[in-house]
């Protein structure tokens, strides 16, 4: 009988210890994919508006081909144009 419940014990043991890296198994896996769709759906890099600084995706952001800057909007766009031309 004694052999019988150290048997039960060991399996109980190992059941767990594999349900727990199972567990660890899928929490990794949906991470890695989290982070692949995130990488993909956000445009991927991140560009600073000259204006305020603040960091908007590239396929948010306006890009003026005359200045060579980034904006967020085109507002701060037209604020940054017109500080400009006084300095030219």
């Amino acid at each position: 009988m004694n052999l019988l419940l150290i048997r039960l014990i060991i399996f109980a043991v190992l059941f767990l210890a594999g349900l727990k890296l199972y567990r660890m198994y899928r929490e990794w896996k949906l991470e890695q994919e989290g982070q692949q769709a995130n990488d993909s759906a956000e445009g991927g890099q991140m560009v600073r508006c000259a204006w305020c600084q603040v960091h908007v995706p590239e396929a948010e952001a306006l890009r003026d081909k005359r200045a060579g800057e980034w904006f967020c909007c085109s507002a701060h766009r037209d604020r940054y144009l017109e500080e400009q031309k006084p300095e030219e």
